[in-house]
């Protein structure tokens, strides 16, 4: 039933609409592990939903309908039935069937659009004890509510900390290493060089697309096959010792080492493919502050970092094995492209170029458009930053919580969050195209050698 509209309906913003088309439909799926069991029948989800989640956005409590060719947000009434799903196994099973039904419903989830006609998320309570979690709890949200940034930071702002839930959760600082400082006119001019060089690659890129290799096959309609969800947890210490150690970001140490783990795979599995010519789609958010913010904060006009899709894509070239003589290189590389990237102006011309198809064609061109940049890459890296201390929802502590992204038209989407002193590093594949394990155990190498070698550099900073 239909809320009386006391307020205009609120029109969907540019890129909501190109995340929602006929063409491409995104969402982002977040599992929580809870310690202990959590029970479905309980008032404690009704009223955390009805009391916390749904007064975070209007969008939560809205559909997205059409009018006169443009989408809007109408609020509506949220029946919780429509929303709450609670699947069935079989019981008495061991620990590792309930991972194989576990990982089978994600691939489902993945694969499924939302249903027209109700706001767009769904919980999904798996009762069942997995290898990791006493009870996993599925938030699925699509990508046109907002972006990781304002998704997470709406389903954080329910949490409370476990050991003290009257102190607010805090999270890992973003401070950055310095850099030389560049002439004006230098960096004007390599800026100016930078965005040419950018658009033309990105143009050719989104035309043409990556070769077949072991992490692309190439495949039409990906989106729709069943998947394989595989993850990884690291020591953020660990992490942060080679970042001290190089002068570096802690996604610079990440990202190098996912491109390397990434052609050990490659090189493993098909010889000739480590020189194939590979790009990864690197987001970023585009807001002025890193860390979140309270909701009635995001909410307000001229938020420093407001809610809704805030982030951009850089087409980031995957280096070669036979282009660098050790693993450190694959990380000060990585930096030194990204750095040059975010010296330019292409994102933004990029964001232009989707207004003008958006004006003058449609939602449905611009949906087009970002599906086919997708499908013609090699994979997909998206990263977001979780609290330092552990977090409870209703006195269930967390034990640990991923995400990954659905609806995206590629063999490989990886996706990174930091909890707790530790990063979890989650894997999207397409099923039968990608190996888990091997690729598990590549990225495990890779790190390996990035330790290794790390030891007897001396200290850089780019």
């Amino acid at each position: 039933m239909e809320l009386e509209e006391l307020e205009g309906q609120e029109p969907v913003s540019p890129n909501g609409q190109y995340f929602s088309s006929n063409v491409i439909s995104l969402s982002v799926l977040a599992i929580w592990e809870f310690e202990i069991p959590f029970d479905p029948e309980s008032q404690t989800i009704s009223l955390l939903i009805k009391n916390v989640f749904l007064p975070v956005s209007p969008r939560f409590s809205s559909i997205m309908v059409e009018n006169n060719g443009k989408k809007e947000w109408k609020r509506v009434e949220v029946k919780l039935e429509d929303h709450v799903y609670t699947p069935t196994f079989p019981s008495g099973l061991s620990l590792e069937s309930y991972d194989k039904y576990f990982d089978d419903y994600i691939s489902k989830l993945l694969t499924e659009r939302f249903p027209q006609g109700k706001p767009l998320w769904e919980i999904h309570i798996i009762t069942y004890p997995t290898s990791n979690a006493a009870t996993n709890v599925i938030f699925k949200l699509h990508h046109a509510l907002g972006d990781g940034y304002s998704l997470m930071g709406a389903l954080i702002s329910s949490m409370q900390r476990a050991d003290n839930p009257s102190l607010p959760l805090t999270f890992p600082s973003r401070k950055r290493p310095e850099s030389k400082r560049e002439n004006f006119v230098t960096k004007t001019f390599s800026g100016f060089c930078n965005t040419i060089s950018d658009l033309w690659s990105g143009t050719l890129k989104t035309m043409n697309g990556d070769v077949l290799t072991p992490i692309r096959s190439g495949n039409d309609a990906i989106e729709f096959r069943p998947a394989t969800v595989s993850t990884m947890t690291f020591s953020l210490d660990q992490i942060k010792s080679i970042k001290d150690k190089l002068g570096v970001t802690v996604n610079d140490v990440l990202t190098g080492m996912i491109f390397f783990g990434t052609r050990l795979y490659m090189q493993e599995m098909n010889q000739s493919s480590s020189k194939a010519d590979c790009t990864a789609m690197v987001l970023l958010n585009t807001r002025i502050m890193g860390d979140y913010m309270p909701i009635e904060e995001m909410i307000k006009p001229n938020s420093k970092a407001p809610w809704g899709n805030r982030f951009t894509f850089m087409h980031v070239p995957i280096p070669k094995l036979t282009e660098l003589s050790n693993a450190l290189d694959f990380i000060w590389n990585t930096r030194k492209i990204i750095k040059r990237k975010r010296n330019s102006f292409a994102a933004y011309f990029n964001s232009r170029l989707l207004e003008l198809v958006h004006k003058f064609g449609s939602h449905e061109a611009c949906g087009k458009y970002i599906h086919r940049t997708l499908k013609n890459s090699s994979m997909l890296i998206s990263n977001l930053i979780g609290p330092v201390e552990q977090m409870s929802l209703a006195n269930h502590p967390i034990k640990g919580f991923y995400f990954v992204v659905g609806g995206g038209p590629l063999s490989l989407e990886i996706t990174i969050v930091s909890y707790m002193g530790k990063v979890r590093v989650a894997f999207n594949m397409e099923k039968d195209v990608i190996d888990p394990q091997k690729l598990k155990s590549c990225m495990e190498n890779a790190l390996q050698m990035i330790l290794n070698d790390s030891h007897d550099s001396r200290t850089y900073v780019a």
